[in-house]
């Protein structure tokens, strides 16, 4: 067997995995979404860093983008191309520890959902870093490679970030107070800072803008939940708008020193 064909086949269990996981975890098959694990750490309002509920539709896309990939790295034009090649044992991994990581959550695991969640990034971070220096592909690989997992990227940094933040809770951290809101702050400059990062480590004007768009998506979804709503906290949805300003910014300043070629 190849290597192409065994990493394709790697891809192809990877989803069914993530298929599998996403049934349950998400309540399709056994009952229970995932806002109701871990007696409610899960939901919109179990700390000041979690995003508004609508926040969470980006997985429809990020989904139907994961799909797509799955499919495209079987064509035959994809088989032997480097934004295929370099891109697919990282992507099962991310594929395969997505379905997982909704396992864990709803066997009720917090911490291991923790680092189940941090694998997700780091498999994510190995195709920034792998399709950093690429030359354009062509639409293909800039929809399936570039804007299918710089969404995934921009969510699993604030979902990462959610996601030790219900550790904390669940180990008796509490959610109100000045040290809850001090940690909340420090977490969005963590991201702000996360953010500019990644975004210099690539190029890629689509990986860029969906990385990007993404991440502001999700801030933005803090600061909605902050500002209105049950879990009400103006100094921590004030902190996610200009979080969501920041990003935006550096964004738009680093793809115009690209464009006009300066490092």
């Amino acid at each position: 067997m190849s290597t192409v064909r065994r990493d394709q086949l790697a891809v192809s269990f990877a989803a069914l995995v993530w298929i599998g996981g996403t049934l349950i975890g998400t309540g399709l098959v056994g009952g229970g979404g995932v806002a109701e694990q871990g007696e409610g750490l899960f939901s919109d309002r179990a700390t000041l860093i979690a995003p508004a509920g609508p926040a969470f539709s980006i997985w429809s896309v990020i989904y139907a983008f994961l799909a797509g990939y799955v499919i495209w790295q079987w064509l035959p034009r994809s088989a032997d191309a480097a934004w295929a090649t370099r891109t697919r044992l990282p992507a099962a991994a991310s594929l395969a520890l997505n379905g997982v990581w909704l396992l864990v959550v709803f066997a009720g695991w917090v911490l291991v959902s923790v680092l189940v969640i941090a694998g997700i990034a780091v498999s994510l971070g190995v195709i920034l870093d792998r399709t950093a220096g690429l030359p354009d592909g062509g639409w293909g690989p800039r929809i399936f490679v570039s804007i299918t997992f710089g969404l995934y990227l921009g969510w699993i940094c604030v979902a990462t970030c959610a996601n030790v933040a219900i550790w904390l809770v669940s180990l008796g951290v509490p959610t109100e107070g000045l040290g809850a809101t001090i940690a909340t702050v420090a977490v969005l400059l963590v991201v702000v800072g996360l953010a500019g990062f990644l975004l210099t480590r690539t190029t890629d004007h689509a990986l860029r803008a969906a990385f990007a768009a993404a991440l502001v998506w999700g801030v933005s979804w803090v600061a909605a939940g902050r500002l209105s709503g049950e879990l009400r906290h103006e100094v921590v949805g004030y902190s996610a708008v200009a979080a969501a300003v920041v990003i935006t910014a550096t964004w738009a300043v680093l793809t115009s020193r690209t464009a006009l070629g300066r490092p």
